[in-house]
């Protein structure tokens, strides 16, 4: 019997000038079904890291909660806290040790960014199924819209990104997946629903209010416009 459970999609990240920014739409899936609008995919795993989940939601959540538990169990016997090298590689453990299930259809694709203390910078990383982790230099994205957004982050990403042009940029990548693929939600206005975004820079992880994404989600829609002139963002009629 095949089981219709919620996954997540779509997630993102990228670096910009002075750390990585994640963002995640709020919507789950089973089939061709929407089963949760308000999920949340993107969460800060320490003060100075972020994770994103795309896949099965269940394990997915369960992981990020482990993932977070064990950073801070070390950091309160070692007295400091883990690596950013080391996080990253723990990550991956848990992916590797999440394969069986994995192997059955209950995938977890998970994305992890940091502000490395030491290296003085923001750093991405993406896994696979199998726990196989692999650093990216610009930007990242998972989940069923992935291909959509990383289009617009390709043109979009320069090395020079600030702050705020780096959260234009992924609400951008996110509209863009929204309008492209129906598993991927777009805000919506009506219920007050808005992709979580986290920053992460030398002074920690950071998220954006409701209120500024409102702000910036309408700019964009008097701004851009997608293919065959129809606004970005279809659940913001």
């Amino acid at each position: 019997m095949h089981l219709a459970v919620p996954h997540g999609t779509t997630v993102v990240a990228l670096r910009f000038g002075g750390g990585v920014l994640m963002a995640g739409d709020r919507r789950a899936t089973s089939g061709n079904l929407i089963s949760h609008r308000r999920i949340e995919k993107v969460f800060a795993a320490d003060a100075y890291s972020v994770v994103g989940i795309a896949g099965t939601a269940g394990p997915a959540m369960e992981m990020v909660e482990l993932f977070r538990l064990q950073l801070e169990h070390y950091e309160k016997v070692e007295g400091a806290p883990l690596s950013l090298d080391g996080k990253a590689n723990q990550l991956g453990r848990m992916v590797r040790n999440h394969l069986p299930a994995a192997m059955q259809g209950l995938a977890v694709v998970p994305l992890f960014a940091g502000y490395d203390l030491v290296a003085g910078h923001g750093r991405l990383f993406q896994y696979d199924v199998t726990g196989g982790r692999y650093e990216e230099q610009e930007f990242t994205a998972t989940g069923s819209g992935s291909m959509h957004a990383s289009t617009v982050l390709g043109l979009g990403w320069t090395s020079s990104l600030g702050t705020d042009q780096a959260i234009d940029l992924a609400l951008r990548a996110l509209l863009t997946a929204a309008d492209a693929d129906s598993a991927t939600g777009g805000p919506d206005v009506l219920r007050g629903i808005y992709p979580v975004v986290v920053t992460v820079d030398a002074h920690g992880a950071t998220r954006s209010d409701d209120t500024d994404l409102r702000e910036r989600v309408q700019r964009l829609r008097d701004n851009y416009v997608v293919q065959y002139g129809e606004p970005a963002g279809e659940d913001e009629r």
